[in-house]
């Protein structure tokens, strides 16, 4: 019986090519946006080189400072001067890390104009860091200590420097300095913002020692505890020292604010427009994103039940046929609904070879520099699971509706609607 079934959903798909290709056409577009959403999520928060500790690591990404009468706000990354002085020696962690946001920087290479991502780091930021190094090894917290010229660079800028040689030992320029490559790590997505750059080197080989007077500027810290038990007495400590700090001019700034965050927390606070004063809400930003999941999910799904609606209709006349012969109510609707599940396997397959495709194109642009998407088969199935659970739903009320036609009726409606 089963098997006679599958004959005629093939049957009827290939009858009904304009209905076959526009329900096809919303589940595989929908699984195919589906896995590219996914995929970004988890090259952005997913565990992964060089974040293989991100569950056990904090960050104090923004600083908002503000004036007496708090009509004035200053939001921006710390400067050296606030976390040097007021965050060094946190109990209850294993290492801090101070390190800049990545700045685009010029090099002159054989007459050519080299851009680079450049990031200034301590050495204990190679040690929270598990970089894959294909040469070489990282700067070293003497290195920053002794503003030793050093760098590590990515394989993409050994290659435009260096072409397929051997890097370490060799000096480039960048910024109008001068540093000798120590090691080579592979290229870092673009996507994982804390990592990520061309070219790091250390603090203190800044072209100036006025980084060292701010209290705002461009740096991040990185706090990594023994384990997330942690961090509760993390941000205590941190709010603690907040309020030890003294301004330079308390009848400009008076009043400074920051949090210890996870990166998940970090991107919530900026999803949800959360002010760098208050606590994230990772839970609001997660709704959000279930929220667009399913509202994604259910729009095509609202059309599917009307392309099946309208593709049922027409098949009145055959439905009052077969209630003529015996066929029962649940006899046609099991057969609507192999229909459906059937469509929804052979558009989830589409969406597969199509998801596959569609992240490597994305990959091979310049948008996200570096960036390596990788399918997601367990979140490829629930999705399909979420599809074959609408298509199901898509297709049993009306396949319901119409097997309670009585015989006559169906047949009458057939005629009238035109159906021979």
């Amino acid at each position: 019986m089963l098997i006679n079934y599958l004959k005629i959903a093939v049957k009827v798909l290939m009858r009904r090519k304009f209905f076959t290709f526009i329900s096809l056409f919303a589940i595989s577009f929908t699984l195919v946006i589906l896995m590219i959403g996914v995929s970004l999520l988890d090259s952005t928060f997913g565990p992964g080189i060089p974040e293989t500790r991100i569950d056990r690591t904090l960050g104090i990404f923004k600083i908002e400072m503000r004036c007496p009468e708090e009509e004035c706000t200053w939001i921006s990354p710390g400067g050296y001067k606030l976390f040097n002085r007021y965050f060094q020696n946190l109990p209850n962690i294993e290492l801090m890390s101070l390190s800049t946001e990545a700045d685009l920087s010029y090099s002159y290479h054989q007459g050519e104009k080299i851009p680079s991502y450049l990031k200034r780091t301590d050495g204990e930021f190679w040690k929270i860091m598990e970089f894959s190094f294909v040469e070489g090894g990282p700067i070293t917290t003497e290195d920053e200590r002794n503003a030793n010229f050093v760098a590590v660079i990515n394989t993409a800028t050994r290659h435009k420097f260096f072409g397929d040689q051997q890097a370490v030992g060799r000096t480039i320029e960048v910024d109008g300095q001068r540093f000798r490559v120590v090691g080579v790590v592979d290229n870092v997505p673009y996507l994982r913002q804390i990592p990520f750059a061309d070219i790091w080197v250390p603090i203190s080989t800044y072209k100036t020692g006025l980084y060292r007077d701010q209290l705002m500027g461009n740096f991040i810290a990185l706090i990594m505890a023994p384990s997330s038990a942690d961090f509760p007495a993390i941000r205590e400590e941190v709010q603690a020292r907040l309020k030890q700090v003294e301004f330079p001019d308390p009848k400009q700034w008076n009043q400074i604010s920051a949090h210890a965050e996870t990166f998940f927390e970090r991107s919530s606070r900026e999803m949800t427009g959360t002010p760098a004063r208050e606590a994230s809400q990772p839970l609001r930003a997660m709704v959000l994103i279930f929220a667009a999941i399913m509202l994604f999910m259910l729009l095509p799904t609202i059309n599917l039940i009307n392309i099946n609606v309208s593709r049922i209709m027409e098949r009145a006349g055959e439905i009052g046929v077969r209630k003529s012969f015996g066929a029962s109510s649940w006899t046609l609707v099991g057969q609507f609904v192999l229909e459906n599940v059937l469509l929804t396997l052979i558009g989830g397959a589409i969406g597969l070879i199509l998801s596959r495709f569609a992240l490597d194109a994305i990959a091979k642009t310049d948008f996200f520099p570096y960036a390596s998407f990788q399918l997601n088969y367990r979140i490829f199935l629930y999705g399909l699971a979420m599809a074959v659970f609408f298509g199901l739903l898509s297709g049993v009320y009306p396949a319901w509706r119409m097997s309670r036609l009585h015989p006559v009726d169906a047949l009458r409606g057939a005629v009238q609607g035109g159906v021979r």
